[in-house]
């Protein structure tokens, strides 16, 4: 399984363009896969010759599957909205994450590939994981199970509350480490004080579902536990991990990342701040250019502990900026649509204020070059088509709007 016992696999530390092949040779099998076994991707990639996606450049022309739809897609279509190649009755578990969005887990081992993670937080063969996700509706405790036992790791499932127990079982058990919310850790090694109990067998910890802030791995360290986290959703597993090298979350090896505009498929340069993309060679529930919502941006070069995957910055927010201004919802899309528009505009941001009880949009816009009148006024006219609302135009230079990612940003106060 490890190369010198550092990685989990030899996958992880291969020439980035030996990886950069083999993905992309194996993406035409998947997609047809897809388009043979999945309704949903039958329709969507209806009028795509799979054979043709051989590169990056290619992925990045398929449409974008997103998260926020996948609710109504599975009313329309339960129970998976017809993303699934397996038929229910040959799951394993079916999981409910709120929306409701429902999720297959297969008897594939390690089936949302969170052993990767796992293993570069430390866990190793023989150990005891104290798995505090919820075991529960949500896959969360599911994942950390089967990802432990692929390992080759025992597993306390403690899931949620029963605080006072679950320190008990610390006490009593040993566990090498713990995987959960960091906030629940910290209220777990608290109640351990408070009740004089031993929980210093704890020494590593691979923590996600909320911010893990520096000054709460800090007290962690402090209290001689190794946490790293990791960017794990319900629908596609693990997408990236941290290493003992903490700069950067590493992509697992099973999944393609795309950093996009939100609102868009379009693809950001490396370094700025987009929605991600994902493509899962999952072969069960092979989500193809889906949009998880969140955004992040790729960090250069690859991690200082040998593992040689794309990086990302990790959680930095979310991408549906959708907002509502005179009763009238406007979306990312929307402005998207509009720089479609006007090949001068090189990135634009919508700024949503108040004047008074008045709400108004003002559309600043990266120029390569200047801008005049005429300019403005075209694209005030397009914002009024597509948005249906009126907005001002800003012209603005290059590289002078923020990189977070914010195609929308709504700065009204309600006071």
């Amino acid at each position: 399984m490890s190369v010198s016992g550092n990685y989990y696999d030899e996958l992880e530390t291969r020439d980035p363009e030996q990886r950069r092949r083999a993905q992309f040779a194996a993406l035409p099998a998947h997609i047809a896969h897809a388009q043979q076994l999945s309704p949903a991707f039958a329709r969507i990639l209806q009028d795509i010759n799979s054979a043709d996606i051989t590169d990056a450049a290619a992925l990045a022309q398929l449409p974008v599957t997103r998260k926020s739809e996948l609710a109504e897609l599975q009313r329309r279509e339960p129970p998976f909205g017809g993303f699934a190649t397996v038929h229910p009755s040959e799951m394993a578990k079916i999981f409910s994450s709120p929306g409701p969005i429902y999720e297959p887990e297969t008897h594939r081992k390690d089936y949302w590939r969170l052993a990767r993670a796992l293993f570069a937080a430390g866990f190793r063969r023989g150990e005891l994981v104290h798995n505090t996700f919820a075991y529960h509706l949500t896959p969360a405790g599911s994942m950390v199970e089967t990802a432990a036992h692929a390992i080759g790791c025992a597993v306390f499932p403690g899931g949620v509350g029963q605080t006072e127990l679950q320190v008990q079982a610390i006490r009593d058990l040993r566990p090498a480490g713990y995987v959960g919310t960091p906030s629940f850790l910290k209220i777990l090694l608290d109640k351990g004080v408070e009740l004089h109990a031993d929980t210093t067998s704890l020494r590593k910890a691979a923590v996600s579902g909320e911010a893990f802030l520096p000054s709460m791995r800090k007290e962690f360290k402090g209290r001689g536990i190794e946490a790293l986290q990791c960017y794990v959703t319900a629908d596609l597993g693990l997408i990236a991990y941290e290493s003992a090298a903490q700069e950067g979350m590493i992509i697992d090896e099973g999944v393609l990342v795309e950093i996009v505009r939100p609102g868009t498929g379009d693809v950001v340069p490396e370094g700025e701040t987009g929605e991600v993309v994902v493509t899962s060679f999952n072969p069960d529930y092979p989500l193809i250019r889906f949009a998880t919502g969140d955004l992040s941006a790729v960090l250069p070069g690859i991690s200082p502990c040998g593992r040689t995957n794309m990086r990302i910055k990790g959680w930095l927010g979310r991408a549906d900026q959708t907002t509502k201004v005179r009763g009238m919802f406007v979306t990312p899309s929307q402005v998207a649509e509009v720089v479609k528009r006007h090949p001068q505009i090189k990135k634009a941001r919508l700024v949503v204020d108040r004047q008074g009880a008045n709400d108004i949009m003002t559309l600043h816009c990266e120029l390569a070059g200047g801008g005049d009148r005429d300019l403005s006024q075209a694209i005030a006219a397009s914002v009024r088509e597509v948005c249906k609302l009126r907005g001002e135009v800003v012209f603005a230079a290059l590289a002078s709007l923020a990189n977070d990612g914010k195609v929308i940003d709504d700065v009204r106060k309600y006071e």
